[in-house]
């Protein structure tokens, strides 16, 4: 160990420990609160009011969905998303709610 006056090293290795470790992850700030942006993969059920002949009825399949948005919140049930919100209030905007069902995949987007 160096000699120092007044353990100065010492004195930096505590004040560079106690720095915050930049997040891993994208995520915004609301209200105070920490969301991170996900990439979610989904599928989406697909209809068709028209008549249609047998061998035509198991061609129609779901849209296999890929949606960016921050999670709001989920359950076992529902994922709540949003992709939109105010910077100075605790508002949100461009909201969905997912059946967990039909999500396949979700991925947090790294910085």
């Amino acid at each position: 160990m160096l000699g120092t006056k007044d353990g100065q090293i010492e004195k930096m290795d505590m004040a560079m420990s106690k720095q915050r470790k930049k997040s891993k992850y994208k995520h915004a700030i609301v209200g105070g609160k920490k969301y991170y942006l996900y990439r979610i993969y989904w599928l989406d059920p697909c209809g068709d009011a028209g008549h249609a002949e047998a061998s035509e009825v198991k061609k129609l399949l779901p849209a296999k969905m890929i949606t960016s948005a921050y999670i709001f919140d989920k359950n076992h049930k529902y994922v709540w998303t949003f992709a939109s919100y105010d910077s100075e209030a605790a508002v949100f905007s461009d909201r969905n709610t997912l059946l967990r069902s039909s999500v396949t995949k979700m991925e947090k987007v790294e910085n």
